[in-house]
């Protein structure tokens, strides 16, 4: 019944490993010394699926330190059935942390997990922790010592039950406490602002500036469709009356593909949007109802089920399970859209597009092509109803114009290591983190760059060594990535917006799904090895905005192995005849291309090379 192995370190993920075991037990004891309300909204939804399955379950917390958060305390109620009970440590050590579980039809299955995990949203993902997997087939006598003695302490003299009265009690402790200590509130809010990063969407939710797309009309705000989104709207519509049931639209970013999919929507009943990233689901909840605000819409991911609703937007890592795909029919959702249909080549995405019969599956992106040669285009029968390159886009002043800069880098790619799709990371990093190379590129900046820069680097090492050389000469800039702890995104954003920073340095936090449009400067300090993202960052500064005339992209170059294949993105001929490469593109009448001198000559030497081989 149960999957995992008999013995089992776990290092990573707890939380996966604690899904399985909530899904297939009807007795689960929780003993943790303490509990925070990102990992208690991690593990809900699961113990509330166990209750109603009818199982037994108890959960045991401390309160030394008065690092168990009160509302984690309150959620904890929530939940209907479920037993809590608070050990009051009156000073004393509390830190046990274990995870058991049962059946009660059957003596002989059972299991337990031992460790270092705290219920938190960090000690549960991506936290270093230790814990020990045993089954009871193992250990029986072991196993049965942990379920007598977790009793003993659930039950203890020195643990009070968990309601509104106790709750609010602790609460006022906890206020006098931290009131006069920040320790343990320091490492409150640490964990709390990991959510940032994983799985709390509001606070990486970025507005995508509705008022661009909206007209007055006798003293009402009416929603309508811009130029390419008509453009691509009545493709779509002629597509679905033509009797097709799926296709693709691929447009460049900044164009506005969540409103077409909700111009598109409004010619269905029941609609399912999904997206891989959580912040996308509440951008493209809140697009759609600005377009029917008379539909109801909910999320569906680990937090929320909101299913009866008209438009359901579900996080695919959530809905793709089998235990929540059989909740829907398969014929539940008139239209689905799937968000960066590039992306709907990997299991997870399959799941669902498999499960589901929808009247009409329409996939949505700018950057259709994959680095590992999976077949999007055969997921929507190769039906694209609508494509417009970003070039294109431009000349139509749809989007910014560009001036691309081509700086000479040095680094010499060819003794750094290959591993068939990047470079080894920790070569590229010795290559990287040095003063001249650093110097290089603050005067380059300095040279071309207007007044709000988005600097795309290899990896957070890198992009913490620039910011930290920019800032020592003098400049305002903030290394923005998955481990800042002490800063969201949304205020760096705002930061930026405001002209507070002069520069964010990033890894790939704005590749997909945020966008800054004021961003009038580019910088890429990074070596482009895949076509797919390199488009995904250019397109990051081209979104139109009162305050700019053009995009500056300052991007060094280097013998790396892409260097001549990224031109043909500027290129308005991509493929010109046999035998005929371009060095330089053709870039667009009121588009720029600046190489200095050696830039220009290995450009030309990477072409030839290309052409001959």
């Amino acid at each position: 019944m149960l999957k995992m192995s008999k013995v089992k370190l776990i290092t990573d993920r707890l939380i996966d490993n604690l899904q399985q075991e909530v899904q297939s037990s009807d007795i689960i004891y929780i003993l943790t010394s303490f509990v925070m309300k990102s990992g208690v909204e991690l593990i809900k939804p699961h113990l509330e699926n166990a209750i109603k399955r009818g199982s037994e379950i108890k959960l045991c917390a401390g309160d030394y330190l008065y690092i168990t958060q009160p509302d984690a305390l309150e959620s904890l109620t929530s939940i209907h059935g479920l037993e809590v009970r608070l050990w009051r440590s009156r000073g004393k050590s509390f830190h046990p942390k274990a995870y058991l579980f049962g059946q009660s039809n059957d003596q002989n299955e059972g299991s337990f997990i031992i460790g270092s995990s705290n219920l938190s949203a960090s000690a549960l993902t991506k936290g270093v922790e230790w814990n020990l997997y045993m089954n009871k087939s193992v250990e029986p006598l072991s196993y049965q010592e942990a379920m007598d003695m977790y009793l003993k302490t659930f039950y203890h003299e020195d643990t009070i039950p968990v309601n509104a009265e106790t709750i609010k009690k602790y609460r006022e402790e906890y206020g006098k406490f931290h009131a006069s200590h920040n320790i343990a509130k320091k490492w409150t809010e640490q964990e709390e602002t990991e959510l940032m990063y994983s799985s709390d969407p509001k606070s990486d939710e970025v507005n995508d500036e509705p008022t661009t797309y909206e007209v007055e009309i006798s003293n009402e705000k009416e929603i309508t469709p811009r130029p390419a989104q008509k453009d691509a709207l009545t493709a779509l519509e002629t597509t679905f009356e033509e009797n097709y049931n799926k296709s693709m639209v691929v447009m460049a970013t900044g164009l506005g593909k969540t409103y077409l999919a909700g111009f598109f929507a409004r010619n269905f009943n029941r609609v399912l949007f999904v997206a891989h990233r959580e912040e996308i689901l509440y951008q493209a909840k809140k697009s759609f109802l600005h377009i029917m605000p008379e539909k109801s819409a909910g999320i569906y991911n680990a937090k929320n089920k909101e299913t009866d609703c008209e438009c359901v937007f579900a996080f695919v890592f959530t809905i793709g399970t089998d235990h929540n795909l059989k909740k829907f029919s398969p014929d539940h959702f008139d239209l689905i859209v799937v968000d960066e249909f590039h992306h709907a080549a990997a299991n997870s995405y399959q799941k669902v597009i498999q499960h589901f019969e929808p009247k009409f599956l329409l996939g949505i992106t700018a950057t259709p092509d994959r680095m590992d040669n999976k077949d999007v285009y055969g997921l929507c029968d190769g039906n694209v109803a609508y494509q417009l390159h970003f070039i294109e886009a431009i000349e139509k002043e749809w989007l910014t114009p560009f001036k691309y800069f081509g700086v000479y880098d040095d680094t010499d790619y060819s003794a750094i290591t290959w591993l068939g799709n990047k470079y080894d990371q920790e070569e590229l990093l010795l290559a990287q983190l040095r003063d001249d190379l650093a110097d290089r590129i603050l005067n380059a900046w300095l040279d071309h760059c207007q007044t709000r820069t988005l600097a795309f680097c290899s990896s957070i090492k890198q992009a913490d060594f620039l910011s930290n050389y920019f800032n020592h000469n003098g400049y305002r800039t903030v290394s923005l990535n998955s481990k800042n702890k002490n800063i969201s995104r949304k205020e760096v954003i705002q930061k930026l917006t405001n002209q507070e920073i002069d520069i964010i340095f990033t890894v790939d936090l704005f590749n997909e799904g945020v966008d800054i449009p004021s961003v009038d400067t580019l910088l890429f300090a990074r070596p482009t090895e895949s076509l797919t993202i390199f488009t995904q960052q250019v397109g990051r500064g081209l979104r139109l905005h009162d305050e700019k005339e053009y995009c500056h992209i300052i991007d060094l170059i280097g013998n790396y192995r892409n260097a001549d294949i990224k031109m043909s993105l500027f290129d308005r001929d991509p493929q010109p005849e046999k035998g005929k490469a371009r060095a330089i593109p053709q870039v667009p009448r009121n588009c720029e291309l600046n190489f200095r001198f050696k830039c220009n000559r290995l450009i030309e030497r990477t072409t030839t090379k290309t052409t001959t081989s």
